[in-house]
């Protein structure tokens, strides 16, 4: 692939100076409530030109006064920005210019008070983000600050989106009390978490701003951190600014007059914001209608334009990733971890580099790509003949690629949808069109998994297996790593086996993840030396650290050809930043590397066999066989103990569709937006760090969007499930609507990955058919083959932690374990009884309290040191804590069981 044309690069870095314009509309909210220094006069002149004037008994003032304050702030970041030349400027007619009415920071700063065609792309932009209706809208625009929290627009602390959401529409169900608000700093892994209001958001106007003006200041130096070579390339740069502004407003609430709730993010509101502004702009722009006579349209205040079905909603979806991820051949299991990784990785490769082709030839920026997350993305686009037929074209590109790499088991379905402005309204009562919009959104895109590969359709692709056994070498056969591609080259490695370039793009690809130096990927349209083999759509694909410091790609970024520079590193602690410079992609997994045993993690990898166990480096990752040793420990005499095994971990959140559809009681395409970023980041960004801080045997196979698939060391594995649900509620604010289901497969670690997965698979499934004992379906976890709720899970992993400290004081033996087992069942047979009427106990089941009374009286009699008295509060004791148990679960009583006894075989 060549770089874009003179034409469709000189509209896409036009249209991104749309999209900035929209993107920075709301600067201002930022910079007047960090008390940016200002001249008083100067300041007095841009409230009377932006912002909307009232008066009442001889009062005159000004509302919405950060759009002043936008104007005032652009001009103290400007030079920061891409620097324009001559036409560079279009399609506004200056720059920073505030006495040239379409220069681009007026376009941005009168939002409130729109005159020109350009600013009303702008403010309808703004309002259809927002949802507003009409008559709302006049209301709020007329409308001073303060919000329904009973704080104003310094005080206020975003409220957690998650917290009212009712799967249940009945508003006696809907939550009016927020407890938990966002505390207003950098995006880290702390800070996806909200907290409680109380002891944080106060009253106190000089604290909250001076916390303002410390993450303006970060925010403006962060800037100085993009490459200055990338100013020159538009899209480039805008999408590093895309990820300095998440990093630093993810948690500033976007909007805090007439008595809202300050529930959105101002991140979520910009880009939602700049999607649709560039997008009107452009349609506009293709049908040559942005004179006066659009204006006029744009500006009727009974807004009988926003009938006009000007959007066009993309949507793509990555299937068949189960297969990408676990096609095997002879040498997939002793390369299975690395390999696990590089597919993994791919797969968002894939997803990303097929929203970069749709944005490439729709001339769009980056900013037009709302969502991107667990293989699916959603571009906002105008809806005209040219965006319908490069759309087309695309697919055309998309499929044949798939056909030639996945042969027809994976691809990239796209499917579209027209939507005017009003689709996006979000009405007080009544019917809520954005829930409409985003059923139609779901449905099309399931009609458009039915039309795989277009094989069917009227312009299916061209054959591509023609030349299959041409390509075919007799002499290395078929691909060792995927089982179905012909070999042809030697696999990476040096130790025998033949590959196909894609399989060995994949080892490569999960051997960069383990080097620190290598977390920047770059995506060009041409190779720029050390690119991966198979290009990705007709994009380049090339690990790189920070070259970029002494300039090596700054001609490239100038040039066009680098079309996008992604830092993928997972953040260096818990409160860092998460920006460096570049723009984010959470496309990143923890894997565990070798590093240095000391002597006793030697010991347990000596068990293994050669070909089993990785090269033994320091940055080589581990191989599936030693992760598999890691729960293993030493005994009083330095021998061996626990087993040697994997969970493989598998779980998504429940009902993801109905939360989308019918969670929110007023959505919006920002809330919408929020939700998924939200729920991505705690799977993409948490899920990761907190693998590699405290679960270091981890692999994050996949982990984004609302699922998320790993493979540890079982009893850690079993551990990270229970911290996983822990926080996730935290996430939700406590929301016992939003939850998600899981399942564990214990296995040894050489069987087959595939294998593996679908016993996961199969666990998860089993999960989710779980109904609790109060109705409510789902939010489970099956581990052992036992399907229990969340709460009694961990109840379960506690009693075994209780049997832990016990076992020094008593004599529980192997054998008095194991019979627990026996009475769990029978207490199960007595639990299914009172469910289900149809169920006859057997009669000997009513005895097992009796025979557990009795096996552990012998058992305390046979245990030294104990007098009586130390007997019957020990009897007590048990009874509680064991009898109790199999009392309340019945046979999953053994998931307690099992994690003891595994943990002390011999």
């Amino acid at each position: 692939m060549t770089s874009p044309a003179k034409d469709d690069t000189a509209l896409q870095d036009a249209t991104c100076r749309m999209a900035l314009a929209a993107y920075l509309h709301d600067l201002g909210k930022f910079a007047e409530r960090a008390r940016l220094a200002t001249d008083d006069s100067k300041r007095e002149l841009h409230e009377q030109m932006y912002c909307p004037r009232r008066e009442d008994k001889g009062r005159v003032w000004h509302t919405h006064k950060h759009a002043a304050y936008t104007v005032l702030a652009w001009d103290l970041i400007e030079r920061r920005f891409p620097e324009l030349v001559g036409d560079d400027v279009s399609p506004f007619a200056a720059w920073g210019a505030t006495d040239v009415d379409d220069s681009m920071v007026n376009a941005a700063g009168r939002h409130h008070l729109p005159d020109t065609f350009l600013q009303w792309i702008v403010a309808t932009a703004d309002r259809v983000a927002s949802g507003f209706e009409r008559e709302t809208f006049e209301q709020y625009n007329q409308a001073d600050e303060g919000t329904r929290t009973g704080k104003n627009h310094y005080t206020a602390r975003q409220l957690a989106l998650f917290e009212p959401i009712r799967m249940d529409e009945r508003p006696a169900n809907r939550r009016e009390e927020w407890r938990k608000r966002y505390p207003l700093n950098p995006l880290s892994p702390d800070a996806l978490f909200p907290v409680e209001a109380q002891g944080y958001e106060g009253n106190d106007q000089q604290a909250a701003q001076a916390e303002y003006a410390h993450l303006w200041e970060d925010f403006t130096k962060s800037l100085d951190g993009i490459p200055p070579s990338h100013r020159a390339n538009w899209p480039l740069w805008l999408d590093h600014l895309d990820a300095a502004w998440a990093c630093y407003t993810h948690a500033i609430p976007a909007a805090t007059a007439f008595g809202v709730r300050p529930e959105v993010s101002l991140y979520d509101h910009s880009r939602t914001t700049a999607a649709l502004a560039a997008a009107l702009w452009r349609y506009h722009h293709e049908l040559g209608d942005t004179g006066e006579e659009a204006r006029k349209r744009l500006a009727d205040p009974a807004r009988a334009d926003w009938d006009a079905q000007k959007l066009l909603l993309i949507q793509g979806d990555l299937f068949g990733i189960q297969d990408f991820i676990f096609a095997t051949g002879g040498e997939t299991q002793r390369r299975a971890a690395k390999l696990l990784r590089g597919r993994s990785f791919y797969i968002a490769l894939l997803t990303e580099c097929a929203a970069l082709r749709i944005l490439d030839a729709l001339a769009l920026p980056p900013t037009s790509q709302v969502i991107n997350a667990a293989g699916k993305f959603l571009i906002v686009a105008p809806n005209t003949e040219r965006t319908l037929e490069r759309l087309a074209q695309v697919q055309r590109e998309l499929d044949p690629w798939f056909l030639e790499h996945a042969y027809g088991q994976s691809g990239i379905g796209i499917a579209s949808l027209p939507a005017s402005c009003n689709d996006f309204v979000s009405r007080e009562t009544g019917e809520q069109p954005f829930r409409r919009l985003i059923k139609s959104l779901f449905e099309s895109l399931q009609t458009a998994k039915t039309r795989r590969l277009s094989l069917c359709g009227d312009d299916p692709p061209a054959p591509v297996f023609t030349d299959f056994l041409d390509r075919f070498d007799p002499e290395m056969g078929v691909c060792d790593l995927d089982g179905r591609s012909p070999a042809t080259e030697p696999l990476v490695g040096g130790d025998g086996g033949f590959a196909c370039a894609l399989s060995n793009d994949q080892i490569d690809i999960g051997g960069q993840l383990t080097r620190r130096d290598r977390s920047r990927v770059l995506i060009s349209t041409e190779s720029l030396g050390g690119s991966l083999r198979v290009p990705v759509f007709g994009y380049h694909v090339q690990f790189t650290g920070d070259e970029e410091q002494s300039g090596r790609f700054g001609r490239v970024a100038a040039s066009g050809l680098l079309r996008r520079a992604w830092d993928f590193a997972l953040p260096e602690a818990a409160d860092a930043p998460l920006f460096r410079g570049y723009a984010r992609r959470y496309i990143d997994a923890y894997i565990p590397s070798y590093g240095t045993p000391n002597e006793w993690e030697r010991q347990k990898y000596d068990r293994l066999d050669a070909d089993e166990r990785c090269d033994g480096r320091a940055d080589s990752a581990k191989t599936l066989n030693e992760i598999a040793c890691d729960d293993l420990y030493p005994d009083a005499d330095g021998c061996v103990q626990g087993t040697e095994a994997l969970i493989t971990l598998k779980g998504d959140v429940d009902d993801l569709g109905r939360l989308f559809e019918r969670g929110l009681e007023r959505p919006t395409f920002a809330k919408m937006a929020g939700l998924s970023r939200q729920l991505n980041a705690f799977f993409a960004v948490w899920l990761p760090w907190i693998c590699r801080e405290r679960y270091p045997s981890t692999y994050t196979v996949f982990a984004g969007g609302d699922d998320f698939y790993l493979i540890g060391p079982w009893r850690s594995t079993i551990a990270l499930a229970a911290e996983m649900r822990a926080k996730f509620a935290e996430l939700v604010a406590d929301n016992p609507d939003i939850h998600f289901s899981a399942g564990l497969s214990m296995t040894k670690g050489g069987l087959p990955i595939r294998q593996m997965g679908q016993l996961a698979e199969d666990q998860l499934e089993a999960a989710k058919l779980h109904v609790s004992a109060e109705g409510r379906p789902k939010n489970a976890v099956t581990c052992f083959g036992h399907t229990v709720g969340w709460e009694a899970f961990v109840e379960l992993a506690g009693i075994a932690r209780e049997l832990e400290l016990m076992r020094d004081s008593l004599n529980l033996s192997t054998g008095y374990l194991y019979g627990l087992q026996y009475l769990a069942d029978m207490a199960e047979d007595l639990r299914r009884a009172k469910l289900s009427p149809s169920h006859s106990p057997r009669l000997e089941s009513a005895l097992w309290p009796s025979r557990f009374a009795y096996r552990t009286w012998r058992m305390l009699e046979s245990s030294r040191g104990l007098d009586l008295e130390a007997r019957k509060r020990w009897q007590r004791t048990l009874g509680e804590l064991l009898g109790g148990g199999i009392r309340r679960h019945g046979s999953a009583f053994k998931i307690a069981l099992f994690i003891h006894l595994y943990q002390h075989r011999r």
